[in-house]
């Protein structure tokens, strides 16, 4: 249950689609096109660009409101629920789930950026700038993990992939935990960006929190571009090249989510 923390990677039904082989007379099949990693890479750029530039447009023209922010929030996370269940059962789909995907994430992730950028304005900092820090730090931490990766400094062993496994689950029940009280009015201590607003200790336990999420999510790409290698060495079909551009998309967009959050808070943070 740990080979990696992203469930999208872990469907072995959907990747193990093997073809070729020796036919009943020994000779060989011929293979079609298969997934390649380089295929991989081309196919998740494009997704994410795709995000960025639906985030870029919510980000512009919807209303930094709170029920809007709301709606794109639910969209995005019904969305992502459905399309994993979705491609899990039927992975040929993800040339055109993927890119749907990447247009709801783009619009939560620009409309959060957009209402944390007025929060900050409102509380005195004239020029925020929380889309261009998140994206740098977004870009920094995924090409830091796939050096490490690639060097084999840091290498998904068992237990690696099982704390890091933990971690996520920890962090996805917290994160339920705190959108329920949400519904109800309430936020969860800490977690929620309602203490950097209040300074003190509660705003700098909630940048630690947010810093190790961070962290986390960052780790998570490590098992995810292992996960890739070895479904792409196995021959998987050509379509698996989006359904894994779509994966690592799921992770990408948590890295920029935690990220946006962490430089909101250390800029109230350099404010007080």
């Amino acid at each position: 249950m740990w080979e990696s923390s992203n469930p999208a990677l872990n469907n072995d039904d959907a990747f193990q689609q093997m073809y070729g082989g020796i036919d009943g007379e020994g000779r060989p099949i011929t293979r079609p096109a298969t997934a390649t990693v380089s295929g991989v890479v081309n196919k998740t750029a494009i997704l994410v660009l795709i995000t960025a530039a639906a985030g870029a447009v919510a980000y512009m023209f919807l209303p930094t409101t709170y029920p809007v922010l709301l709606v794109s929030a639910l969209a995005s996370m019904i969305l992502g629920i459905g399309a994993y269940f979705l491609l899990a059962g039927k992975p040929q789909l993800s040339p055109v789930v993927g890119p749907l995907y990447a247009i709801v994430e783009g619009a939560f992730l620009g409309t959060l950026t957009s209402l944390l950028d007025q929060i900050l304005i409102n509380q005195g900092v004239a020029v925020p700038g929380l889309a261009l820090q998140a994206v740098l730090i977004t870009v920094s931490m995924t090409l830091a993990m796939l050096g490490l990766y690639a060097a084999r400094i840091i290498k998904p062993t068992k237990t690696f992939q099982a704390v890091v496994g933990t971690l996520v689950f920890g962090i996805f029940v917290t994160y339920m935990l705190s959108w329920v009280l949400l519904l109800f009015g309430r936020e969860l201590p800490f977690v929620s960006l309602g203490s950097a607003l209040q300074g003190g200790t509660a705003a700098w336990i909630g940048l630690g929190l947010n810093a190790l999420f961070l962290v986390v999510a960052a780790l998570t790409l490590i098992l995810d571009f292992k996960l890739v290698e070895d479904r792409v060495a196995a021959g998987s079909p050509k379509y698996m090249e989006w359904y894994c551009g779509f994966a690592l998309l799921v992770t990408i967009a948590w890295i920029y989510y935690e990220s946006v959050k962490l430089a909101f808070r250390v800029q109230m943070l350099l404010r007080d």
